[in-house]
């Protein structure tokens, strides 16, 4: 629990960690990472905590974030349109995807757009935030958090039924420095197909990956409204597509998506 030292990771990348600001605790490291991308922080740039006492899910929710899991953001500074910045929370999505199946031999799933599944619990989620100026895209922030060996017992009441953690599921303790490097280096690598414009390469991986595509959800969008219907897709930025009852088509951009 907590036992591994954020500053001893070392990333075998060209650019993604090299530099990691590290901390025992911050209120999020999405914002620590905010402030440092506002000073100029380069791209590849690193926030890890061991906890954070403020952080935060999709639509402003509380995020448990105890000792013993693994939260951190990356700072991003791609040249492309302010509307690609959601195939970044996909990008990150295949990336972690990748590492737990490789590193801990877990099959996983992807809840769209950005819960990390093992089975039908929440291992992972991804929280990615872009600073827009002048219809530019300044920066993004993306946030990772990855319950790694988190006592889940420990979670609030309506939080355990639907969390896991790595070390829940493999019945051991997870190694998370060595884990974190791992992430990067496969972040770093789809991270630039994103850039080298190779986005249905990494849409079809996140497909293959996908939970939600097939399944009837429900979609809460931020100002109160309820979308019912069927996950049919997803476009090439990342939208998720839903076949509504009467049978038109709806883009869906952002909302929390639940699985019906």
């Amino acid at each position: 629990m907590g036992d591994y030292d954020p500053c001893s990771v070392k990333a075998k990348t060209s650019y993604i960690g090299h530099r990691i600001e590290c901390f025992d605790e911050v209120d999020s490291t999405n914002n620590v990472a905010k402030r440092l991308a506002e000073e100029g922080a380069s791209e590849g740039t690193v926030v890890i905590a061991k906890t954070q006492s403020r952080g935060r899910g999709r639509r402003g929710k509380p995020w448990i974030s105890p000792e013993g899991g693994i939260w951190m953001s990356i700072i991003l500074r791609p040249e492309v349109h302010p509307s690609r910045a959601l195939l970044l929370t996909l990008v990150t999505g295949v990336a972690v995807a990748r590492t737990l199946q490789d590193e801990c031999g877990l099959e996983v799933g992807i809840k769209w757009p950005n819960d990390i599944l093992i089975g039908d619990k929440k291992v992972c989620g991804i929280l990615t935030e872009a600073h827009v100026r002048f219809n530019t895209l300044e920066y993004v922030v993306v946030g990772i958090g990855i319950d790694t060996n988190v006592d889940v017992k420990a979670f609030p009441d309506d939080l355990r039924e639907g969390a896991t953690s790595l070390k829940n599921e493999l019945k051991r303790d997870i190694e998370s420095g060595a884990l974190i490097e791992k992430f990067l280096e496969n972040f770093e690598d789809v991270y630039n197909s994103f850039k080298d414009g190779e986005i249905d390469e990494i849409l079809s991986e996140w497909r293959k990956l996908s939970k939600t595509i097939g399944s009837r959800v429900e979609i809460r969008k931020q100002l109160g409204e309820i979308v019912y219907g069927e996950a049919v897709g997803i476009n090439s930025e990342g939208a998720l597509i839903l076949e509504l009852d009467d049978g038109t088509l709806r883009k869906i951009i952002s909302g929390e998506c639940i699985h019906h």
